[in-house]
């Protein structure tokens, strides 16, 4: 059963007060810097993760079952070092949020100068992984840090935060893609992570309807927000977009109408998450963003496959 980090016993729990699994096993100040890289959420580094394995796929790296497991790893502790640096970068404002007002940093259970010093150890790991790429993949991998950097201050600046995002997390698509081919063949590469780009943009506007009301208050921007009434119409937009750019980098690869068959599994799910998004209910919102994890895993065996195909 969850425990509430919050020593008021009658203060709400939320997904950012709560603590389960072996997380919950911890000692108090190892569970603090567990929570705030997101450890107990393995939803953030399989969406992370998931473009890596397509990019790596799908230009044909499917027995490279090595540097699948180096980045996941590298999911794993960069998306940690990301939720570290931007909740040194928010504590004022997840302060001001209910969903996220317990967490570590914005509590005061961790403070700013040993966050810093956790950033640096996921970054250390970070950096093992990046040394097993090839220079032309390290390259771009490092071209991403100063995306990352500059993310938080986009609530701060736009309406439309998310298609910064889109950019940031899905960059493991170039990442796995030039670890296989070098600088060669761009063009699945560019529709391939044009479609991570919308994929993205449109599951974090579903995370977002959670924190319309709260981030109104606050005055940050969200695409959940800025979409207005038409948060349905806008996802069901990215999503057919995403699928679109895919469809495009398929075909590129392998031309052939039988590949394209390979991502309709992921087209219905597309349409069920949509068809089923119920924009004023933050629960039924959570549970079709997590769903992207089985939408990136659909999205994997078709590169898996396609990958397969296009070297034999």
């Amino acid at each position: 059963m969850p425990h509430a980090m919050n020593a008021d016993p009658f203060a709400p729990i939320v997904p950012d007060s709560e603590h389960k699994g072996l997380v919950a096993l911890l000692p108090p100040f190892a569970r603090d810097l567990a929570l705030l890289a997101r450890f107990d959420r393995p939803i953030g580094w399989w969406l992370l993760f998931w473009p890596c394995a397509w990019g790596l796929f799908l230009a044909g790296g499917t027995g490279r079952w090595g540097m699948v497991a180096w980045l996941l790893l590298g999911s794993i502790a960069m998306r940690g070092a990301g939720c570290v640096y931007n909740d040194i970068v928010d504590a004022d404002l997840d302060a001001r949020v209910a969903r996220t007002a317990a967490r570590p940093v914005a509590s005061g259970a961790v403070s700013k100068k040993a966050a810093w010093v956790w950033l640096l150890a996921l970054c250390g790991v970070g950096l093992i992984v990046l040394l097993q790429l090839r220079w032309e993949a390290q390259a771009v991998a490092l071209g991403s840090l100063g995306l990352v950097a500059a993310y938080p201050f986009m609530k701060r600046i736009t309406g439309w935060p998310q298609a910064w995002l889109g950019l940031v997390f899905t960059w493991g698509a170039p990442v796995g893609w030039i670890e296989i081919t070098g600088f060669d063949r761009l063009a699945p590469l560019a529709a391939l992570y044009a479609g991570c780009w919308a994929w993205c943009m449109a599951y974090d506007t579903i995370y977002a309807l959670q924190d319309r009301e709260d981030d109104a208050l606050v005055g940050i921007g969200s695409s959940a927000r800025s979409f207005g009434r038409h948060v349905r119409a806008g996802v069901a937009g990215l999503y057919a977009m995403a699928l679109g750019c895919w469809v495009g980098a398929v075909w590129l690869v392998r031309p052939d109408v039988l590949a394209l068959a390979a991502l309709l599994p992921l087209g219905v799910q597309f349409i069920w998450q949509v068809l089923t998004l119920d924009t004023a209910n933050g629960e039924n919102a959570l549970a079709r963003f997590r769903s992207n994890r089985f939408a990136g895993a659909l999205m994997a065996a078709a590169c898996f496959v396609v990958g397969a195909a296009a070297q034999a």
